[in-house]
C-alpha cells in the first residue's frame, strides 16, 4: 500500500531553500512528474525541461486530482497549495526520498559510474556481494533487480528517474536487502536523479569523450562524473556503518582530477605500478586472466567476459569489494568468474555460421576503439563493424567514430542509431566524411545503409570464415528513435534473423523500421 504522508513530513529535512508554501498541512499519497500521470493526492512536481516546462501544465495535474504543486516560478491563486523553491529538478529526489522514508538511509549504496563499462561492473559487483552472502539489490540502465525481481528500467540509458530511484530503494529495504549498486549516469547527475541516495561508495571506469550535446563541454561532463564522489562527504552516518570510499582508475586521464575531488579514503586500481590494486600476469585468451595484487594479497581472477577492456571493469568491482566492504579477494574472484555474460556487452550469437558474429553495446569512440582493438587481438581474417551515431546528441561523435572505425576495422557499414528528428542521410554524411578523411573508400572499405537490418545483413553477407562481424552501439536496448517514436528494436534479433537466413536455418523475423525499402 502506498505511504500517506503530510508536506510538512516531506519538508522535516529538505536541505535546499523554501521561498514560498502557502500550506503544508495537505496530505500526499504519491509523486507524478507527467501531469498524464497525476492520481489524486499525489504531489505534481512541475520541472523545467529541454523543450516542456512542467509549469504549463500545472492546471492539468490539478485537474486530475493532484494535492499539492512543487515549482520554481512564482504563481499564485492555485486551488491546492504551493510549495516554491529554487530548483525543482533538484528538489525532486529530496522530496521522493523522504516520502518513500529515506530508503538509501537503510542500505548500504555502491554508486558506479563513467563512460564505459558501469553496466558491467555493476553486474560484477552485484555478483560478487551476493557471492558473499550479501543481500543485494541492483539499479542499473537495463534493469532493477530486487531479490528474485527483474524490473525493466525503460527503453534507452540512463538513469531512472529521481522518484523511480527511490521507489527501487524502498522496495529493496522492504524486501529485506541490505546493499544496493547503482548505475549513475551523467544524465542522472547533471539533473539531479540520484541525488539523496546518500552514497557509501563511489566507482569510476572511465571519463571519455561522451554527452558533450547535453553537458557543453568535456570539463562539464567530468564535474557531472565528479558529483558522485562529492556526494560521499555529504551522506548521513547509518546504522550499518560509515565507508566512504573513492575508487579511482589510475590507468584513466580522469584520474588526478577525480582523486583532487574526492576525499580521503581513496583507492585507486589499475595496470599502473603505481595503482593500490595491480593487475599483473595478464593473458587474453578465450576469457581475460590475471593476478590482482594489493596490500597483503595476490589472487588470480578469471573471466569469462572477453576483451582487455574487462581487465579493467573486473578490477575495479573487486577493490570496490575487498576495500570497501572488507570481503576476502578470494571470494571476490570467485564472484568475478561466476558472471558468464552481460546483455549486450560483447555477445556472441551463433547459428552455425563459419564467422563471428557479436552485438556489443559500443556508442563512444572511446568504447569503439576497445572492442575494435579486443577483435583484433582475437586474429581474426577480418574485422567488419556495424555502427551508427544518434540525432541531437553529441555530433563530434559521428566523425571520430567513423575515423576509429577506419583505422581498425577492415569493413565499416555506417546505418542508423536513433536519428530522431534529425536528418538519417545528413548524420551518415558526416559519418562518411569521417571515414574518408582516414583513407576510407566508399563501397570498397565502408557502406552507407540507412537501414539498420539491412546494414546488419550486409555484414553478414560479406563476411568470410574465419571473419568477425560487430554490430555495436545498441547493445541490450530494446527500441529505436525515429521522429518522436520509438519502434521496437533488438540488435540480437537483427543478428540472429540475418544469420538465420545465411545459414538456412530457422530463425526470428527482421524487426521493422520505418527505413525499410523492401
Amino acid at each position: 500500500m502506498q505511504p500517506q504522508v503530510t508536506l510538512a513530513t516531506l519538508l522535516a529535512e529538505f536541505p535546499l531553500k523554501i521561498l514560498t508554501l502557502s500550506s503544508d498541512r495537505t496530505r500526499i499519497s504519491g509523486i507524478a512528474i507527467d501531469s498524464r500521470r497525476v492520481q489524486p493526492g499525489d504531489l505534481f512536481v512541475a520541472r523545467r525541461g529541454g523543450s516542456v516546462d512542467g509549469h504549463d501544465f500545472i492546471d492539468d495535474a490539478i485537474d486530475r486530482g493532484a494535492a499539492a504543486v512543487v515549482g520554481d516560478r512564482q504563481i499564485s491563486r492555485l486551488p491546492v497549495p504551493y510549495l516554491r523553491v529554487e530548483d525543482s529538478r533538484r528538489a525532486l529526489p529530496w522530496l521522493a526520498a523522504a516520502f518513500h522514508g529515506y530508503p538509501a538511509r537503510k542500505l548500504t549504496v555502491i554508486g558506479v559510474t563513467g563512460t564505459d563499462g558501469k553496466t558491467t561492473t555493476c553486474n560484477l559487483l552485484h555478483r560478487i556481494l551476493a557471492g558473499a552472502g550479501f543481500k543485494t539489490g541492483l539499479i542499473s540502465t537495463v534493469n532493477a533487480v530486487i531479490g528474485k525481481e527483474v524490473l525493466d528500467t525503460g527503453f534507452h540509458v540512463t538513469t531512472p528517474d529521481a522518484q523511480d530511484v527511490q521507489r527501487y530503494l524502498s522496495q529493496m529495504v522492504e524486501a529485506g536487502l541490505t546493499h544496493v549498486v547503482l548505475e549513475t549516469t551523467s544524465h542522472g547527475w547533471a539533473q539531479y536523479r540520484v541525488d539523496a541516495c546518500e552514497f557509501d561508495i563511489g566507482v569510476v571506469t572511465n571519463i571519455t569523450h561522451e554527452h558533450l550535446d547535453e553537458h557543453g563541454s568535456f570539463e562539464n561532463y567530468q564535474a557531472a562524473k565528479a558529483r558522485l564522489f562529492e556526494s560521499l562527504q555529504i551522506t548521513q552516518p547509518k546504522a550499518a556503518g560509515s565507508i566512504r570510499l573513492a575508487v579511482l582508475n589510475r590507468d584513466d586521464a580522469s584520474f588526478n582530477y577525480l582523486a583532487a575531488v574526492a576525499a580521503d579514503p581513496k583507492i585507486s586500481y589499475g595496470q599502473d605500478s603505481a595503482a593500490d590494486v595491480r593487475a599483473e600476469a595478464i593473458q587474453l585468451d578465450d576469457g581475460i586472466h590475471y593476478e590482482a595484487v594489493g596490500e597483503g594479497f595476490c589472487v588470480p581472477v578469471s573471466s569469462r567476459l572477453t576483451g582487455e577492456y574487462n581487465i579493467s571493469n573486473t578490477l575495479a568491482a573487486l577493490t570496490a569489494a575487498v576495500y570497501g566492504l572488507g570481503i576476502d579477494p578470494q571470494v571476490a574472484a570467485r564472484g568475478i568468474a561466476g558472471l558468464d555474460t552481460i546483455p549486450g556487452r560483447w555477445e556472441e550469437i551463433r547459428l552455425g555460421q563459419d564467422f563471428t558474429a557479436v552485438v556489443d553495446f559500443a556508442h563512444t569512440p572511446n568504447a569503439l576503439r576497445v572492442v575494435l582493438d579486443s577483435a583484433r587481438k582475437m586474429e581474426p581474417k577480418r574485422i567488419i563493424v556495424i555502427f551508427g551515431s544518434a540525432g541531437l546528441r553529441d555530433r563530434d561523435k559521428r566523425r571520430m567514430m567513423a575515423e576509429v572505425a577506419a583505422e581498425m576495422a577492415d569493413i565499416s557499414i555506417l546505418t542508423a542509431e536513433d536519428p530522431r528528428t534529425e536528418s538519417l542521410e545528413a548524420i551518415l554524411e558526416e559519418m562518411a566524411e569521417g571515414a574518408r578523411s582516414r583513407g576510407g573508400l566508399e563501397k570498397v572499405t565502408f557502406w552507407r545503409v540507412a537501414d539498420r537490418g539491412e546494414a546488419i545483413r550486409l555484414g553478414v553477407e560479406l563476411a568470410k570464415t574465419g571473419d568477425i562481424v560487430i554490430a555495436c552501439g545498441k547493445g541490450h536496448e530494446q527500441s529505436m528513435c525515429f521522429g518522436t517514436t520509438e519502434y521496437p528494436w533488438d540488435d540480437r534479433t537483427a543478428m540472429r534473423s540475418a544469420l538465420a537466413e545465411l545459414v538456412g536455418v530457422q530463425g526470428p523475423q527482421m524487426p521493422w523500421l520505418p527505413t525499410r525499402t523492401k
